[in-house]
């Protein structure tokens, strides 16, 4: 293989990396101040008529992205709501969140599903389907709130009250609604060693990208591990100022390029009754 052809395959791993990373903000945070800062996601969400939390999605809603990374075009990554399902007897969001691209000579499909629950908006369920080149793994987690803890195959670990996985996380800082000037903090990652996770608003202004023209609020998150969300890699996501709160745009430097995450197409879905179906995992 040539040197050329080297270097878009590793750009092509680190996309896959990266734009995972993008939409899955449960990482740990550096903030000395951290303590002191209140919590963007609330334990207790406005509840409707039919018991389910109030949020701004719908069932059926798919949102699409063009990936690039520097000045190449590196894949397509999709976030779907794709129904009501039952995990352990309660009804739950089954989200997922799919990356597919890179170059000839290596390829990513990737599948992240996470099922959250329709009342307290917790985390029951986390899968990870990894397809990069060669690379293949699939991880499990079943997630118990009301046990505090989570299992990984046999392991069985500590968790947080309220738990929120790597899919999650995106639609919970959805529902929470970052205003310019607040810095929000949040211990809710399902995983205690990576919390906690803070994001700040930024400023307000418009956004063009392939699906429209939003005026949008920017958050900063503030992260402690190396990658897209580090604190030296300036990353910034503008969420649609409107009742839906859509991620329109995600822009982090990494090492020597940009990573971009532009919104292409909406499908806004339909408010689900609570006829759920059975979980398949």
């Amino acid at each position: 293989m040539s040197s050329a052809s080297t270097a878009s395959v590793r750009r092509s791993h680190t996309f896959a990396r990266l734009s995972a990373a993008g939409f899955q903000i449960a990482l740990s945070v550096a903030s000395p101040a951290a303590a002191q800062l209140p919590q963007f996601v609330t334990a207790a969400p406005a509840v409707r008529v039919d018991g389910r939390a109030q949020v701004p999605y719908n069932v059926g809603e798919e949102l699409t992205y063009r990936a690039t990374f520097g000045v190449i075009h590196a894949g397509t990554a999709r976030m779907r709501v794709d129904g009501v399902e039952l995990v352990r007897g309660r009804p739950a969001y089954h989200v997922v969140f799919t990356i597919d691209g890179g170059v000839p000579f290596f390829r990513v499909h990737d599948r992240y599903e996470s099922w959250i629950d329709v009342q307290t908006l917790s985390s029951l369920r986390h899968r990870q389907q990894i397809s990069e080149g060669r690379y293949k793994r699939t991880t499990n987690y079943e997630i118990y709130p009301d046990r505090g803890t989570y299992e990984e195959g046999d392991s069985v670990h500590t968790s947080v009250a309220h738990p929120l996985d790597d899919g999650s996380f995106i639609y919970a800082i959805r529902s929470a609604g970052i205003k310019v000037g607040e810095t929000r903090r949040d211990d809710r990652y399902f995983r205690p060693d990576r919390n906690p996770v803070v994001l700040t608003g930024l400023r307000q202004e418009s956004v063009q990208v392939g699906a429209g023209n939003f005026a949008a609020t920017v958050v900063q998150p503030s992260i402690k591990a190396n990658g897209i969300f580090s604190e030296h890699g300036e990353a910034q996501v503008w969420f649609s100022d409107d009742a839906r709160r859509y991620p329109v745009l995600l822009r982090s430097k990494f090492s020597k390029f940009t990573l971009k995450l532009e919104l292409e197409s909406i499908e806004a879905g339909v408010t689900p009754e609570m006829s759920v179906t059975p979980s398949g995992g």
